[in-house]
């Protein structure tokens, strides 16, 4: 990180100087923790506001708490110890770690070298980066998408251990930098940066954990991943044979945790990949047809014109 910006992330809050002066806990008017465990982002966003960031107040235990927003914590420099619905993580320098409303958090004391930086975000403000992904299915985009319908969340937190991925590391100090330094049109700078750090976390999602108690929604990660990589051919018996799970019971956790079997995701990834090349690429309806895995051009046909309302020569003259 741009030494000038973390030297002055590290500077003593005014917060930080009363628990070094001898307070022993935080101050739970700050926060809005006198009477209830959920942090209110009125009392961190300037009004209107759909974004802000926050340095970690350090040197004192910030006891259980939830939040009504979304919350991301990137480790600047040194480490945290966080404990997320009873499961503990360490964020190391160069960490991302997503929280959802519905998770519970705790965190120990840091020291003055241990940095962090909490984006307060409300969750209009992923509509411009969630346009970014775009219709194809992936663990993240279902994250944002139930963060922005306050219900009930299957995955409460993302841990992402990316210290070695320089275009996020990148992104995200662009973000902090804009948020710091209130650049002009930051709204919009400020989302689309965000879009784009989605995107680079999709092509590394085994730098991603979730935690010992989310088994099923790690390896529903794992489905994705390898349907990215091997739509074309990939069968779940193959991946269920290298992971060492049973078939069936793998096919039954896919239905539980998405709604759609695998034969149906995989469709959607090769449907979507087919617009792709018909809107990016001169290829023959044919080659495409064989390029994303369907031999039988017939059903490819159909299959493609039941999702997009027309068929692919049509779909490729409207575009």
């Amino acid at each position: 990180m741009d030494k000038k910006l973390l030297d002055h992330l590290k500077t003593i809050t005014d917060e930080e100087r009363v628990i070094l002066d001898g307070q022993t806990t935080i101050n739970p008017a700050l926060y809005n923790l006198d009477h209830s465990m959920t942090i209110d982002n009125k009392k961190l966003l300037e009004h209107g506001k759909l974004i802000q960031i926050r340095p970690h107040t350090r040197f004192v235990h910030f006891p259980k708490h939830n939040h009504n927003y979304v919350e991301v914590i990137y480790m600047c420099s040194g480490h945290t110890t966080h404990v997320i619905n009873g499961v503990e993580i360490d964020l190391e320098a160069g960490d991302l770690l997503f929280l959802n409303q519905n998770a519970t958090q705790e965190i120990y004391p840091a020291d003055y070298e241990d940095v962090a930086v909490n984006f307060i975000i409300l969750p209009e403000f992923f509509d411009t980066p969630l346009m970014m992904l775009g219709s194809e299915e992936n663990m993240l985009r279902t994250f944002l998408i139930e963060c922005l319908k306050n219900g009930n969340q299957n995955i409460s937190y993302l841990h992402f251990k990316v210290a070695d991925i320089l275009p996020i590391q990148n992104l995200v100090e662009n973000l902090i930098w804009t948020l710091q330094y209130g650049l002009p049109n930051k709204r919009s700078i400020n989302q689309t940066t965000m879009g784009l750090l989605f995107l680079q976390l999709l092509n590394h999602i085994d730098k991603m954990e979730l935690g010992k108690d989310h088994l099923e929604q790690e390896l529903i990660f794992v489905v994705f991943q390898y349907i990215e990589e091997n739509y074309r051919d990939g069968e779940l018996s193959a991946l269920a044979e290298k992971l060492g799970y049973d078939l069936y019971w793998m096919s039954r956790l896919i239905k539980k945790q998405t709604g759609r079997n695998y034969k149906e995701l995989l469709q959607e990834k090769r449907l979507n990949q087919a617009a792709y090349l018909l809107n990016n690429t001169t290829l023959s309806i044919t080659d495409i047809s064989l390029h994303v895995g369907y031999n039988n051009f017939s059903y490819f046909y159909k299959i493609f014109k039941n999702k997009y309302g027309a068929s692919p020569n049509q779909y490729r003259n409207m575009i």
